[in-house]
């Protein structure tokens, strides 16, 4: 027998959006590059955004779920978790049920403690705290604007992301870059929120990619291809468009590491019109697309029309339930700090050598190498004291939804492996949200090659896998 009925993936929610600017100072602490020349930030190449949405149980009584989206690479442990508190004490939510998380912008300011002594870095603080009350504040607003809303979702295809795990031949090694040997995932997952009228509130687009277009060669505060992005969405909409960035540790832009602000806008306009398109492929909230059968016509039309659900499906398209959770992930042996400290004083004072020489290169590679033991060191303050890291992540479902969100920045066979067991729902995914000092997630059978990731990541390797079957056993909970 034919499918006779074609779901559209719906939640039915209580729902409030708020934006706030959050673009940081000129001439705040911008490197994030080791291989930049500069310090601080000289202009604005797009603003900076942060969004906030609350979701809440039609049925008032349950508890809601608030969820912050940054234009910033990330937090330290403490300012994340102070973001985290005021939301959860400005909208009277338990802190289990905030979450925070980040675009991952390069270009956005690169704000960690132990940057406050570098130049530009004395305005950090004062931003951070100006963040802090800014995000609660929309928040606040967010939860004012709650009302009775329906999300649609739809799935569409971008191939701006790209592997980046290259081998290059020439230093018989692994390179972080475009790597068109192999398949990148290409799913975009778009969300449009509507209200009891069908007038549109916002909209969600959920992709994987490294916010890696501008590079060292750019002085400018930017989102990366995500401000582009959300232009072509709302332009075509007339309503906010959320970016959640997805599981990208292994993903970024065919075209990046660039410092021309015009790459960054044309890589956000493909992703822009390819979020537009999935979002238009949508028929009218709250139906899904039912065979009413034939027409005799010229030929025998078999004929479709947009129908509500019945009582039982409209019954599940409200169910609302998850929290926030951990597992105890296994750490990697930490590196001596006396060694580390002794390794980013020898590569600066070889750095000041060559730029005496004015060898600019030299120059440049020893000022990358000392970042590297500079972030360590960073990286050490959130790191605990036991042999394991309590690795957070969420899992809400929420209607034919799954909304996930885990910590640090996993690779993309995250998502893909959750999408491949429960496909049934459709599953959103975001990383960064906590765990910053974890750094990447590598399936097990890529450590030993000499990738970047294991020599920025805390965890061991079986860690990623763990993750997987963690946040599946909670999936498996409530699918």
């Amino acid at each position: 027998m034919g499918t006779t009925t074609v779901t559209t993936p719906t939640s039915r929610v209580r729902f409030g959006i708020a934006r706030v600017d959050i673009t940081p100072p000129v001439g705040i602490y911008h490197r994030m590059w080791g291989a930049a020349r500069h310090h601080q930030a000289t202009g604005v190449h797009r603003p900076q955004v942060g969004d906030v949405m609350v979701f809440a149980p039609l049925e008032r009584g349950g508890s809601g779920m608030v969820r912050a989206h940054l234009d910033l690479v990330g937090l330290s442990h403490d300012w994340h978790d102070d973001l985290v508190k005021a939301l959860s004490e400005t909208n009277g939510i338990a802190s289990h049920d905030v979450v925070v998380t980040y675009s991952h912008t390069h270009s956005g300011g690169f704000f960690q403690p132990d940057r406050v002594p570098l130049p530009g870095g004395d305005l950090i603080p004062g931003y951070i705290q100006q963040l802090t009350a800014r995000v609660a504040e929309a928040g606040r607003s967010a939860a004012a604007s709650l009302q009775p809303a329906v999300i649609s979702y739809a799935t569409g295809r971008c191939n701006l992301a790209a592997n980046r795990d290259y081998w290059d031949d020439t230093t018989s090694g692994h390179v972080c870059g475009f790597n068109p040997d192999a398949v990148a995932d290409d799913t975009v997952m778009v969300a449009r929120m509507t209200d009891a009228s069908g007038r549109l509130l916002a909209t969600l687009v959920n992709y994987a990619c490294h916010p890696t277009t501008l590079a060292w060669d750019n002085t400018l505060l930017s989102p990366d291809y995500i401000g582009a992005m959300r232009e072509i969405v709302e332009q075509g909409l007339n309503a906010p468009c959320v970016f959640a960035q997805g599981a990208c540790g292994d993903l970024g832009p065919c075209h990046g590491f660039v410092g021309d602000t015009a790459v960054a806008d044309q890589n956000g306009r493909q992703l822009g019109y390819a979020a537009l398109s999935a979002l238009t492929s949508l028929g009218p909230p709250l139906t899904d697309c039912r065979y009413r059968g034939p027409v005799i016509s010229g030929a025998t039309i078999g004929v479709w029309e947009n129908a509500p659900p019945d009582a039982s499906r409209s019954d599940e398209t409200a169910r609302f339930e998850g929290g926030t959770y951990t597992v105890d992930l296994a750490l990697t042996p930490k590196p001596d700090r006396a060694a580390l400290e002794a390794e980013l004083a020898e590569w600066e004072g070889r750095q000041r050598e060559a730029d005496s020489r004015g060898e600019v290169v030299a120059a440049r590679d020893y000022g990358a190498r000392a970042e590297r033991a500079r972030r360590w060191l960073g990286r050490l303050e959130s790191l605990p004291s036991a042999e394991t890291f309590p690795f957070p992540f969420s899992v809400y479902r929420v209607g034919d939804a799954i909304w996930v969100a885990a910590g640090a920045e996993p690779y993309n066979v995250l998502q893909i492996e959750l999408r491949r067991r429960f496909p049934a729902r459709t599953i959103l995914v975001s990383p960064l949200a906590g765990g910053q000092g974890a750094g990447y997630l590598l399936p097990r059978n890529r450590y030993g090659k000499g990738l970047y990731q294991e020599e920025a990541s805390s965890l061991a390797p079986g860690c990623l896998e763990m993750l997987i079957e963690a946040i599946a056993a909670r999936v498996a909970e409530h699918a």
